[in-house]
């Protein structure tokens, strides 16, 4: 868990990571985590359909979160909100990342490996991971430095957690060039203005909370563990005694060896076995069955957090073609 009281926490990351570190990813912040009361009442989830790769499995929270495009766009917006920033002062941010249109949300390995073709090309590899180019770092002077990344300060300091909030503050701010240099800068500013520009704002992992929280309760639940046993116990009928845990990395399996002719052997057996237990099918309509009670209980809230991402996404849409 981030504080969102650190203020040089924000300043190098993404703009996912930017939201958490502003916002926190507290339930109170805008909903209702499930009560001690709720915690041994298992939903109802109707019929099972029979599912194995889950690469394409759509989830009701998905309205809610921004996917992998959006938050592409979001990184980019980001970018030019910084460069306007900077520009106040007289230099420029010149590391601007361009969202890649294929960008797709990628759920292949929510279960654990579960793609036979992939399995028995890669094994346990997942060849969509490492793949990621990232500009060279900006070389700063001093004062852009300054600019750029605001002051070193406690992080205990209390700044402001909204653009609203910070426009009308001085805590943690310096000056160059006879201008105030907000808290944490230039990066900070930026992802104030595009995440949290008012106090009424929504928590912005209030919906990636309750999808967080979800998954760990479908994981417990009694039809998820009854199948991931049996899956287990397929496992071990081929050879696998060791294998328990279909999201952990395979035993005797390490990180050089994941592509390897025994990890492609060990895949080709863990999907068949999800096959023949349709963990895939079970795990999905059981945290699918969680992720809509999360939505049934905070439904005003989460409306807001909608609402207030399309709002992101369309002040985005203004700064990408402004600076185009």
């Amino acid at each position: 868990m981030f504080s969102p009281h650190a203020p040089r926490a924000a300043l190098a990351a993404s703009a996912a990571v930017l939201a958490l570190l502003l916002t926190g990813c507290s339930q109170t912040a805008g909903g209702k985590a499930d009560t001690d009361s709720d915690a041994g009442k298992e939903p109802p989830i109707g019929a099972v359909p029979t599912l194995l790769e889950s690469r394409s499995l759509v989830f009701p929270l998905a309205p809610y979160t921004p996917d992998s495009r959006q938050l592409a766009l979001l990184d980019e917006a980001q970018d030019v909100l910084i460069d306007q920033c900077m520009q106040r002062y007289g230099f420029r941010f010149t590391q601007r990342r361009k969202a890649d249109g294929a960008v797709q949300q990628d759920e292949s390995r929510r279960y654990g490996i579960s793609d036979p073709a992939e399995a028995a090309q890669s094994g346990y590899t997942n060849p969509r991971l490492g793949n990621t180019v990232r500009p060279p770092r900006q070389t700063l002077g001093g004062n852009e430095k300054l600019v750029l990344h605001g002051l070193e300060v406690d992080p205990s300091m209390k700044v402001p957690m909204s653009q609203e909030e910070a426009e009308k503050s001085d805590v943690a701010t310096t000056v160059v060039g006879g201008q105030k240099v907000p808290a944490g800068g230039c990066l900070r500013e930026s992802a104030l203005k595009l995440f949290t520009p008012t106090k009424d704002t929504v928590d912005g992992m209030v919906a990636q909370s309750h999808g967080i929280e979800a998954y760990g309760r479908a994981q417990k639940d009694s039809r998820v563990v009854a199948a991931t046993k049996a899956w287990s116990e397929c496992m071990a009928k081929h050879g696998y005694a060791a294998f328990t845990d279909p999201t952990a990395q395979p035993p005797g399996i390490d990180e050089a060896g994941m592509s390897s002719p025994q990890a492609v052997t060990m895949a080709k057996q863990d999907v068949e076995c999800k096959r023949e237990t349709n963990l895939v099918g079970i795990w999905y309509t059981v945290e699918v069955a969680y992720q809509q009670r999360a939505i049934e209980r905070n439904a005003e809230t989460l409306d807001v957090a909608k609402k207030q991402l399309d709002e992101r996404m369309k002040l985005a849409a203004t700064l990408l073609a402004a600076g185009a």
